[in-house]
Protein backbone atom coordinates (compact mmCIF):
# COMPACT_ATOMS: atom_id res chain seq x y z
CA UNK A 1 0.00 0.00 0.00
CA UNK A 2 1.27 3.71 -0.81
CA UNK A 3 0.18 6.40 0.87
CA UNK A 4 0.18 10.35 0.85
CA UNK A 5 -0.03 10.86 4.07
CA UNK A 6 -0.39 15.08 3.81
CA UNK A 7 -2.44 16.14 1.39
CA UNK A 8 -4.04 19.98 1.25
CA UNK A 9 -7.35 19.74 -1.11
CA UNK A 10 -8.68 22.94 -0.33
CA UNK A 11 -11.70 24.28 -1.98
CA UNK A 12 -10.33 27.85 -3.01
CA UNK A 13 -12.97 30.43 -1.60
CA UNK A 14 -12.04 29.29 2.02
CA UNK A 15 -8.69 30.18 0.82
CA UNK A 16 -7.56 33.46 2.69
CA UNK A 17 -4.28 33.58 1.28
CA UNK A 18 -3.89 34.12 -2.66
CA UNK A 19 -4.03 31.27 -5.04
CA UNK A 20 0.71 31.23 -5.65
CA UNK A 21 1.04 32.05 -2.16
CA UNK A 22 -0.56 28.63 -0.63
CA UNK A 23 0.70 26.42 -3.38
CA UNK A 24 4.40 27.66 -3.21
CA UNK A 25 6.99 28.33 -5.79
CA UNK A 26 7.34 24.34 -6.42
CA UNK A 27 4.17 23.72 -7.30
CA UNK A 28 2.76 23.48 -10.85
CA UNK A 29 -0.25 26.16 -11.24
CA UNK A 30 -1.29 24.86 -14.38
CA UNK A 31 -1.48 21.43 -13.55
CA UNK A 32 -3.32 22.43 -10.07
CA UNK A 33 -6.04 24.57 -11.77
CA UNK A 34 -6.70 21.71 -14.26
CA UNK A 35 -8.28 19.78 -10.73
CA UNK A 36 -10.78 22.75 -10.07
CA UNK A 37 -14.15 23.48 -11.12
CA UNK A 38 -14.66 27.21 -12.37
CA UNK A 39 -16.33 27.30 -8.74
CA UNK A 40 -13.22 26.79 -6.74
CA UNK A 41 -14.37 23.46 -5.98
CA UNK A 42 -11.96 20.38 -6.25
CA UNK A 43 -13.28 18.06 -9.62
CA UNK A 44 -13.39 14.62 -7.25
CA UNK A 45 -12.79 12.58 -10.77
CA UNK A 46 -9.45 14.76 -11.59
CA UNK A 47 -8.23 14.74 -8.11
CA UNK A 48 -8.69 10.54 -7.97
CA UNK A 49 -7.59 9.98 -11.60
CA UNK A 50 -4.05 12.50 -10.44
CA UNK A 51 -3.19 9.98 -7.24
CA UNK A 52 -4.21 6.73 -9.26
CA UNK A 53 -1.77 7.80 -11.57
CA UNK A 54 0.65 8.55 -9.28
CA UNK A 55 0.20 4.84 -7.48
CA UNK A 56 -1.05 5.98 -4.32
CA UNK A 57 -3.87 3.80 -2.46
CA UNK A 58 -4.75 6.14 0.33
CA UNK A 59 -4.31 9.80 0.33
CA UNK A 60 -5.34 11.66 3.80
CA UNK A 61 -6.78 15.12 3.30
CA UNK A 62 -6.48 17.78 5.64
CA UNK A 63 -9.26 20.50 6.37
CA UNK A 64 -7.78 23.64 8.13
CA UNK A 65 -9.33 26.21 10.66
CA UNK A 66 -6.40 29.03 10.67
CA UNK A 67 -8.40 32.18 9.99
CA UNK A 68 -5.31 34.50 10.83
CA UNK A 69 -3.42 32.73 7.83
CA UNK A 70 -4.75 30.37 5.63
CA UNK A 71 -8.70 30.63 5.90
CA UNK A 72 -11.20 27.88 6.58
CA UNK A 73 -10.65 24.85 4.60
CA UNK A 74 -13.61 23.00 6.68
CA UNK A 75 -14.07 19.66 6.55
CA UNK A 76 -17.53 19.38 4.89
CA UNK A 77 -15.25 20.52 1.87
CA UNK A 78 -13.51 17.28 1.78
CA UNK A 79 -16.95 15.29 1.47
CA UNK A 80 -17.08 14.89 -2.08
CA UNK A 81 -13.62 13.52 -2.57
CA UNK A 82 -14.17 11.19 -0.38
CA UNK A 83 -17.55 10.31 -1.42
CA UNK A 84 -16.35 9.94 -4.82
CA UNK A 85 -13.85 7.58 -3.65
CA UNK A 86 -14.10 6.17 -0.09
CA UNK A 87 -11.46 3.81 -1.00
CA UNK A 88 -8.73 5.95 -1.67
CA UNK A 89 -9.65 9.12 0.12
CA UNK A 90 -9.63 9.97 4.24
CA UNK A 91 -10.19 12.96 5.92
CA UNK A 92 -8.11 14.54 8.92
CA UNK A 93 -9.79 16.48 11.46
CA UNK A 94 -8.44 19.79 12.87
CA UNK A 95 -9.47 22.03 16.10
CA UNK A 96 -8.22 25.30 17.06
CA UNK A 97 -8.50 26.49 20.39
CA UNK A 98 -9.25 30.16 19.40
CA UNK A 99 -11.93 29.33 17.28
CA UNK A 100 -13.08 25.67 18.34
CA UNK A 101 -14.75 25.98 22.09
CA UNK A 102 -15.19 22.82 23.57
CA UNK A 103 -12.35 21.47 21.53
CA UNK A 104 -13.59 17.91 22.15
CA UNK A 105 -16.64 18.09 20.67
CA UNK A 106 -15.50 19.66 17.51
CA UNK A 107 -12.90 17.06 17.32
CA UNK A 108 -16.18 14.42 17.88
CA UNK A 109 -18.10 16.09 15.30
CA UNK A 110 -15.21 15.88 12.65
CA UNK A 111 -14.63 12.17 13.93
CA UNK A 112 -17.60 11.26 13.30
CA UNK A 113 -17.89 12.71 9.84
CA UNK A 114 -15.17 10.01 9.37
CA UNK A 115 -11.43 11.39 10.42
CA UNK A 116 -8.89 9.19 11.11
CA UNK A 117 -6.66 11.91 12.61
CA UNK A 118 -6.27 14.58 14.51
CA UNK A 119 -4.19 17.79 12.80
CA UNK A 120 -3.25 20.54 15.29
CA UNK A 121 -1.69 23.55 13.33
CA UNK A 122 0.02 25.67 16.19
CA UNK A 123 1.95 27.99 13.40
CA UNK A 124 -0.95 29.16 11.54
CA UNK A 125 -2.98 29.20 14.31
CA UNK A 126 -1.33 31.05 16.80
CA UNK A 127 -1.37 28.17 19.71
CA UNK A 128 1.06 26.51 21.75
CA UNK A 129 0.60 22.67 20.82
CA UNK A 130 0.78 21.82 24.48
CA UNK A 131 -1.60 24.72 25.84
CA UNK A 132 -4.11 23.06 28.50
CA UNK A 133 -7.44 24.11 26.19
CA UNK A 134 -5.93 20.91 23.86
CA UNK A 135 -5.55 18.76 25.97
CA UNK A 136 -9.68 17.45 26.16
CA UNK A 137 -9.03 16.64 22.58
CA UNK A 138 -5.86 14.71 23.14
CA UNK A 139 -7.31 12.52 25.95
CA UNK A 140 -10.36 11.73 23.47
CA UNK A 141 -8.01 10.98 20.54
CA UNK A 142 -6.15 9.05 23.40
CA UNK A 143 -9.30 6.99 24.61
CA UNK A 144 -10.06 6.51 21.19
CA UNK A 145 -6.87 5.22 19.26
CA UNK A 146 -6.63 8.45 17.10
CA UNK A 147 -3.47 9.83 16.38
CA UNK A 148 -2.56 13.51 16.66
CA UNK A 149 -0.83 15.29 13.62
CA UNK A 150 0.88 18.27 14.53
CA UNK A 151 2.86 20.77 12.43
CA UNK A 152 6.62 21.51 13.52
CA UNK A 153 8.90 24.04 12.05
CA UNK A 154 8.17 27.40 10.73
CA UNK A 155 5.83 28.72 7.44
CA UNK A 156 6.28 31.39 5.11
CA UNK A 157 2.70 32.49 5.23
CA UNK A 158 2.15 36.03 6.33
CA UNK A 159 1.17 35.86 9.75
CA UNK A 160 2.34 32.60 10.65
CA UNK A 161 4.33 31.75 14.49
CA UNK A 162 7.07 29.88 13.68
CA UNK A 163 8.19 29.41 17.39
CA UNK A 164 4.83 27.43 18.04
CA UNK A 165 6.38 24.90 15.59
CA UNK A 166 9.00 23.62 17.87
CA UNK A 167 8.72 20.16 18.45
CA UNK A 168 9.94 19.90 21.46
CA UNK A 169 6.56 21.59 22.87
CA UNK A 170 4.88 18.02 22.42
CA UNK A 171 7.02 16.60 24.98
CA UNK A 172 4.50 17.69 27.65
CA UNK A 173 2.00 16.64 25.29
CA UNK A 174 3.97 13.11 25.12
CA UNK A 175 4.31 12.76 29.22
CA UNK A 176 0.84 13.52 29.87
CA UNK A 177 -0.61 11.35 27.45
CA UNK A 178 1.38 7.86 27.45
CA UNK A 179 -0.73 6.20 25.19
CA UNK A 180 -1.09 8.84 22.56
CA UNK A 181 0.16 8.53 18.93
CA UNK A 182 1.48 11.72 17.48
CA UNK A 183 3.03 12.18 14.04
CA UNK A 184 5.40 15.44 13.56
CA UNK A 185 4.42 16.70 10.12
CA UNK A 186 7.48 17.85 8.05
CA UNK A 187 9.99 16.02 10.43
CA UNK A 188 11.26 19.21 12.29
CA UNK A 189 11.42 21.52 9.21
CA UNK A 190 13.28 23.63 9.10
CA UNK A 191 15.83 24.24 12.51
CA UNK A 192 14.62 21.38 14.06
CA UNK A 193 15.18 18.01 12.19
CA UNK A 194 17.60 16.93 14.92
CA UNK A 195 15.32 17.02 17.74
CA UNK A 196 12.40 15.80 16.11
CA UNK A 197 14.45 12.81 14.79
CA UNK A 198 15.63 12.01 18.18
CA UNK A 199 12.41 12.17 20.00
CA UNK A 200 11.01 10.00 17.28
CA UNK A 201 13.52 7.36 17.50
CA UNK A 202 13.54 7.54 21.44
CA UNK A 203 9.84 6.78 21.64
CA UNK A 204 7.28 3.86 19.97
CA UNK A 205 4.37 6.00 19.51
CA UNK A 206 6.16 8.89 17.67
CA UNK A 207 6.79 9.10 13.84
CA UNK A 208 7.66 11.94 11.33
CA UNK A 209 5.80 12.87 8.57
CA UNK A 210 8.34 13.98 5.44
CA UNK A 211 5.72 16.08 3.63
CA UNK A 212 6.99 19.27 2.15
CA UNK A 213 11.11 18.48 2.19
CA UNK A 214 12.88 17.44 -0.85
CA UNK A 215 13.09 13.57 -1.28
CA UNK A 216 16.99 14.65 -2.47
CA UNK A 217 17.46 17.02 0.56
CA UNK A 218 16.55 13.77 3.29
CA UNK A 219 19.72 12.68 3.52
CA UNK A 220 20.71 16.26 4.23
CA UNK A 221 18.18 17.31 6.76
CA UNK A 222 18.52 13.82 8.65
CA UNK A 223 22.39 13.73 8.37
CA UNK A 224 22.65 13.02 12.38
CA UNK A 225 21.35 9.72 11.67
CA UNK A 226 21.71 6.15 10.05
CA UNK A 227 18.66 6.79 6.79
CA UNK A 228 17.38 3.17 7.47
CA UNK A 229 17.17 3.58 11.12
CA UNK A 230 15.68 6.92 10.74
CA UNK A 231 13.34 6.10 8.03
CA UNK A 232 11.88 3.64 9.86
CA UNK A 233 9.89 6.48 11.76
CA UNK A 234 9.23 8.38 8.43
CA UNK A 235 5.75 8.33 7.17
CA UNK A 236 5.49 9.67 3.52
CA UNK A 237 3.12 12.47 2.44
CA UNK A 238 3.89 15.08 -0.58
CA UNK A 239 2.14 18.49 1.21
CA UNK A 240 0.59 18.75 -2.17
CA UNK A 241 0.00 21.39 -3.88
CA UNK A 242 3.55 22.42 -2.81
CA UNK A 243 4.91 19.04 -4.20
CA UNK A 244 5.55 19.54 -8.01
CA UNK A 245 4.93 15.73 -8.74
CA UNK A 246 3.60 13.18 -6.12
CA UNK A 247 4.55 10.70 -8.20
CA UNK A 248 8.14 12.48 -8.56
CA UNK A 249 8.32 12.54 -5.02
CA UNK A 250 7.84 8.80 -4.68
CA UNK A 251 10.62 8.65 -7.18
CA UNK A 252 12.60 10.49 -5.04
CA UNK A 253 12.40 8.74 -1.76
CA UNK A 254 12.45 5.26 -3.74
CA UNK A 255 16.02 6.39 -5.32
CA UNK A 256 17.54 7.28 -1.47
CA UNK A 257 19.00 3.65 -1.48
CA UNK A 258 16.91 2.46 1.67
CA UNK A 259 16.35 -0.97 2.18
CA UNK A 260 13.40 -2.68 0.94
CA UNK A 261 11.63 -3.15 4.32
CA UNK A 262 12.40 0.64 5.38
CA UNK A 263 11.25 2.13 1.92
CA UNK A 264 7.59 -0.45 2.32
CA UNK A 265 7.90 1.60 5.91
CA UNK A 266 8.24 4.93 5.00
CA UNK A 267 5.92 4.60 1.66
CA UNK A 268 2.72 3.28 3.65
CA UNK A 269 3.30 0.61 6.31
CA UNK A 270 3.75 3.00 9.01
CA UNK A 271 1.03 5.25 7.64
CA UNK A 272 -1.69 2.22 7.10
CA UNK A 273 -0.75 1.10 10.97
CA UNK A 274 -0.79 4.10 12.44
CA UNK A 275 -4.31 5.92 10.87
CA UNK A 276 -5.63 2.02 10.62
CA UNK A 277 -6.16 2.16 6.72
Amino acid sequence: MIVDAHVHAARLPGLKLGWDTWMGSAGDSAAVAALYGPDGSPRPARFDALFEEAGVDRALLFCEYSPRVTGIQAIEDMAPLVAHNPERFRVVANVNPHLHYPVDAELRRQLDLGAVALKVHPVHGNFAPNDRELYPAYAECQARGIPVITHTGPSSFPGASGRRGDPVLMDDVLRDFPGLTVVLAHGGRGWSYETAGFMALARDNLWLDIAGLPPKRLPHYFDRFDLNRIGKKWIFGTDWPSAPSVAGNLDGVRSLGLAPDVLDLALGENARQVFRL
